[in-house]
């Protein structure tokens, strides 16, 4: 049996500057049809786990409007037409914490919503870090935390963090300390 579904007819049901919706009928292995709505978004994403010398994790903590709460969070954002995922982790990391770093490791490689979304998520550790100014968004307003590394674990282990992306930077690395590795693959 082969996995698959083929598009038989796609309809653009929105269309904006971040994401497109879509509804989709495609043709199931077994020869039936079924509708698929989707969420195309023009950018992938990216978050930086960026640890200090002394083990201290920065995030920031921001108002999320679809959650209507204020989350805490990797520092984040979208990759621009031409850039790379790896230099959107440089550029977001200063202009949201205020950062620069001497390396960048990719940790993972996240599918965040793949029931309705081709949503890419690359996560980033940074070492070797030092200051440099903070230039915000005109419209993002935001304040950084930092914490141990340790405590950051704990959080995501207990329920105390809940954005994806976070968690999952988090995990990855604390795996990869450990000397576990978490598989690229299943």
């Amino acid at each position: 049996m082969e996995l698959f579904e083929k598009t038989l007819d796609s309809k653009v049901l929105f269309s904006g500057h971040i994401f497109t919706a879509k509804l989709d009928t495609v043709e199931l292995e077994n020869g039936r049809t079924a509708p698929r709505e989707t969420v195309h978004l023009e950018h992938a994403g990216v978050a930086v786990l960026a640890v200090d010398e002394e083990g201290e994790v920065y995030f920031v903590r921001q108002f999320r409007y679809p959650y209507r709460e204020v989350v805490l969070e990797l520092p984040a954002g979208k990759v621009e037409p031409g850039e790379s995922p790896a230099d959107c982790a440089k550029r977001e990391l200063a202009e949201e914490a205020g950062l620069i770093a001497e390396s960048f490791t990719e940790l993972s490689l996240l599918y965040p919503s793949p029931g309705f979304s081709d949503e890419l998520l690359y996560v980033y550790e940074a070492r070797g870090l030092s200051p440099t100014s903070q230039h915000l968004d005109d419209d993002e307003f935001l304040k950084v935390v930092k914490m141990p590394f340790e405590k950051a674990v704990s959080l995501a282990e207990n329920g105390g963090l809940h954005d994806a992306k976070t968690i999952v930077g988090i995990l990855r690395r604390a795996l990869s300390a450990s000397g576990k590795q978490a598989p690229d693959r299943v």
